[in-house]
């Protein structure tokens, strides 16, 4: 009676504890961006990217409260794909479904590549295929297993990127209260954040340059967006979970980029090199190199991990949707949409030989991280559209709502607003305008494949 059931189950299973939440939720908002990324920023903007974090920050904690209230509204809602097919229509989930997976796999391709130049600091030698492929290869057999393993792997990660990071702040502070003097002879001070031109050092150009780099670092924060499903409790967990990003940006952002800016005055931050690294060299900590890039390597392995999972769920929810091949929507036996899985590590080992090709792997990593930060923000906008049309549809459901999104539909359109300003920052400079001008050539791709499916409806009832 019930073994056809268990060997095939028809729905996925709330196998992810509060523990798990919060972690995946901690991983998706702290990414390669904030390691690697953090020199070239602080070198663009001085001591205002600061306030860039911030900016960014406060505007994605509102579009994830949207999210929460919209997911909590109706438990029968898997995902962001769930609530925009039903609040806008089938094109949204179809666009918005689909533009998350290619998000995911864009992402996942710039990890891989980050994933197998980390590899080449330990074994020079080593063909950059081999830790691409073994990496793949790794995360793949793990997430066919189970959503708890993900989960756990999720956890791990996590928490080795926390650690890392409340080290640092705990290093750097205690470099400042000591009076630190560096071989070039600064002191490390709070001082370094103001006396050198001010915040503004830059000026508003550079202010602005800021926020083309930064958005990508937080890339993946809505990633418990995806996880509705999965989660036990999600009345009480997802929450907890969304209410912590405040805390977790000033924490692991503006706490962490104020303690580099104290021990190494900004000018002196070298945008090629991870301050993080420069930061531990400093305090006299012969593995730093070694320990950061292992830091840094779980930290890609994390976010290819959560677009490897991310993915599959999303192909599951399109075939549910009738929006992709419903091959996608059977389960294994664990619960886990295996299908969906292979297609996308398919789909992102043919993406990173392609970038192989390319000579200049740094252009390649810009152009792929600035077109994923383009279509990161077309997700979040349509979660904000989508919210908009619930608070317009169902005013019913929002009344009784325990989870409101403060700001209601004011902030949806204050985030909406702040979302073009930074595609008009991104078109100012020449690789990231050219990933802006990309863009339109994906969304032709969607508007090519939603008419194709919605004439393959129509066929059979002729």
């Amino acid at each position: 009676m019930t073994s056809s059931l268990e060997q095939h189950p028809d729905h996925l299973r709330r196998s992810l504890s509060n523990r798990h939440l919060q972690l995946i939720a901690i991983g998706g908002a702290i990414g390669t961006g904030l390691f690697m990324g953090s020199g070239k920023t602080i070198s663009l903007a001085g001591p205002s990217i600061l306030l860039v974090y911030l900016i960014i920050g406060v505007m994605l904690f509102f579009v994830m409260r949207a999210m929460g209230e919209l997911l909590l509204s109706n438990l029968e809602y898997k995902s962001f794909i769930d609530f925009c097919t039903d609040l806008l229509g089938p094109w949204a989930g179809f666009y918005c479904g689909w533009t998350y997976w290619f998000c995911w796999i864009i992402t996942a391709i710039a990890d891989v590549i980050a994933i197998a130049s980390y590899a080449q600091f330990w074994w020079p030698g080593l063909a950059p295929w081999v830790p691409a492929l073994l990496c793949v290869l790794l995360l793949l057999c793990l997430n066919l297993a189970t959503v708890k393993l993900f989960g756990e792997m999720e956890f791990w990660f996590a928490l080795i990127k926390i650690v890392a990071i409340v080290v640092l702040i705990i290093v750097g502070f205690g470099m400042v209260a000591w009076g630190f003097t560096s071989p070039s002879g600064h002191k490390a001070s709070l001082t370094n954040l103001w006396s050198d031109g001010g915040m503004f050092p830059m000026g508003m150009t550079g202010f602005f340059a800021g926020f083309q780099i930064a958005v990508f670092a937080f890339v993946g924060i809505e990633l418990v967006g995806t996880t509705a499903a999965e989660t036990a409790d999600p009345k009480r967990n997802l929450p907890k979970a969304i209410n912590s990003i405040p805390v977790r940006i000033i924490l692991f952002y503006v706490l962490a980029l104020v303690v580099i800016m104290a021990v190494t005055p900004w000018r002196q931050v070298q945008p090629g090199r991870s301050p993080f690294v420069e930061l531990f060299v400093l305090a006299g900590i012969p593995a730093a190199a070694s320990l950061i890039n292992f830091v840094v390597l779980t930290s890609a392995t994390s976010s290819a991990n959560s677009g490897i999972f991310s993915t599959s769920r999303m192909l599951y929810g399109l075939a549910q949707e009738k929006h992709a091949p419903k091959t996608f929507a059977q389960l294994s036996k664990a619960a886990v949409p295996s299908r969906g899985l292979l297609f996308s590590c398919i789909c992102l080992l043919a993406g990173a030989t392609l970038v192989y090709i390319i000579p200049n792997l740094v252009t390649a990593f810009t152009l792929v991280t600035t077109l994923a930060a383009v279509l990161f923000m077309f997700v979040w906008s349509l979660i904000l559209v989508a919210y908009m049309a619930y608070r317009k549809k169902r005013p019913e459901l929002h009344a009784v709502s325990e989870y409101k999104m403060p700001g209601g539909v004011f902030m949806c359109w204050a985030c909406l607003v702040f979302f073009a300003f930074v595609l008009v920052l991104l078109s100012l400079e020449s690789d990231t305008r050219q990933a802006l001008m990309a863009s339109p050539v994906w969304f032709a791709l969607l508007a090519m494949g939603y008419a194709w499916k919605g004439r393959g409806l129509k066929e059979p009832r002729a």
